[in-house]
């Protein structure tokens, strides 16, 4: 299959004035006919710019709330707050459930100033810390087990298959603590033709490979967010069987990275669409980016950030884009999702909007 990439194929500062200018795309909540606006509440999604870690929020329709992870500690509280904010744009007064994919800073930072501006229900993680000898990683997890210990928090260490307690979806752990599902999912169990040329990977040894991964099914529609599961452990859930199936939306691990994202394993889940939590100067990595962007079943990829690294030929158009160049400004993507597999993606920055009619998902 051959698509022509969405590139940006101009200046990267002085031409994004005009990118937006030209975009047409209705506001959030526009352009819909008044017979066409659905009778029952989305799922919401909101991607939270933490700069280059992650933080996205589910909310169900009964109003249970799914955090996956917390940015960053410090920097004033920046990533805590963003949180908060997005919590109250749902109208959330606490979160029910965080999940912590992994100890890395950029993903388990953030709990503890998270905990002081917003109750918490429950945390979710993956067992203990696996890489005791990173002094950054020893630092955060210190700082969760203190968090912890207060006795404020009911704990869930969750293993592969495990369904987390939440009403209103269905969410699988697929992978934990080096550990995967040896059965496939509904939808799943195909032989993946793309694994006959998948390229062997060395076993990750750090935090990344025990992240805690989720297939989110919403009626018909099906997410993957795997945090930064690396390649070796990847391979594990698509060859030589697809055992996730296709999906409609990626969560992209480890911020589009090309210690994840193997051709064997984007093109076996073949996603529609694919939301990348990158940063400026973080993620992105060009050869992932093409692998993504290339995927058989993919029509559109978005990005928290304008990728540096990534320049003219490996960035989408500024309006699949929540922050371009420029100053931190902490803009979000937001994803309304019905549970007859249509879904909405929202620009924070531009309230440009794109909709995805329902489309079945089919496994190699």
């Amino acid at each position: 299959m051959t698509r022509t990439p969405r590139r940006v194929h101009c200046g990267i500062t002085a031409m994004w004035g005009l990118a937006i200018a030209a975009f047409a795309w209705p506001a959030f909540g526009a352009g819909r006919a008044a017979g066409a606006k659905p009778s029952i509440e989305p799922l919401q999604i909101y991607f939270v710019d933490v700069e280059g870690g992650q933080a996205t929020l589910f909310v169900t329709r009964e109003r249970q709330s799914l955090l996956v992870d917390t940015g960053w500690a410090g920097n004033n509280n920046r990533d805590a707050d963003r949180i908060v904010a997005a919590a109250k744009k749902a109208g959330l007064g606490k979160i029910d459930y965080v999940l912590i994919t992994h100890f890395h800073e950029d993903h388990a930072g953030g709990a503890p100033q998270l905990a002081a501006k917003i109750p918490i229900g429950a945390f979710i993680d993956h067992g203990e810390n696996r890489e005791p000898t990173d002094a950054a990683t020893v630092e955060r997890w210190r700082a969760y087990q203190q968090l912890l210990a207060t006795g404020k928090y009911k704990r869930i260490v969750a293993k592969p298959g495990d369904v987390l307690p939440l009403r209103g979806l269905r969410a699988t752990v697929v992978s934990a603590d080096g550990a995967t599902i040896s059965e496939p999912l509904p939808g799943g169990g195909q032989e993946n033709a793309f694994c006959k040329d998948a390229q062997p990977f060395p076993e990750d040894q750090t935090e990344n490979r025990r992240s805690l991964g989720t297939v989110i099914q919403f009626g018909t529609l099906r997410i993957v967010d795997l945090g930064d599961l690396t390649r070796d452990e990847e391979t594990k859930l698509v060859c030589p069987r697809n055992l996730l199936g296709q999906v409609d939306i990626y969560i992209v691990s480890h911020h589009g990275w090309d210690q994840s994202n193997s051709p064997a394993f984007v093109n076996a889940i073949a996603p529609r669409v694919a939301v990348m939590d990158n940063g400026a100067n973080k993620g992105g990595t060009p050869s992932a980016w093409d692998i993504i962007e290339h995927s058989p079943r993919l029509e559109d990829l978005w990005q928290l950030h304008y990728s540096n690294a990534g320049g003219e030929a490996h960035n989408v158009r500024a309006e699949f884009i929540a922050n371009p160049p420029g100053p931190d400004a902490g803009h979000g993507l937001e994803i309304l999702a019905w549970p007859d597999g249509r879904f909405e993606v929202i620009n924070d920055r531009t309230h440009g909007s794109k909709t995805y009619a329902p489309q079945a998902a089919q496994v190699h």
